[in-house]
């Protein structure tokens, strides 16, 4: 690898406040990380299929049934007012 990591830039981007100890063997990491990435590019991955996950998977979602809860009559039977299907409250803003 050519370039070497500007390690004060990096941290100063990512918000860390490092010690300097810290500073060269986050650097070391980096570098490795980085040279790691370079090595994968010259893999000819001509032939490869792009996909969204490496395992076949399959939607395993079960068909939507409505069907009535009865809660929205457990609560409204417990308010202090209610009209129809709606809490009836005291009005709020004034000027409207």
């Amino acid at each position: 690898m050519e370039s070497k990591i500007n390690i004060d830039q990096v941290a100063k981007l990512a918000r860390l406040s490092l010690k300097p100890e810290e500073k060269g063997k986050l650097s070391k990491d980096l570098e490795n990380i980085l040279a790691y990435v370079d090595l994968l590019q010259e893999l000819d991955t001509s032939k490869v299929e792009p996909t969204s996950h490496v395992l076949p998977i399959e939607n395993v979602f079960r068909k939507d049934k409505v069907i009535e809860s009865g809660v929205r009559n457990f609560v409204l039977d417990h308010a202090p007012k209610r009209d129809g299907k709606f809490f009836k409250v005291p009005k709020v803003i004034e000027g409207l």
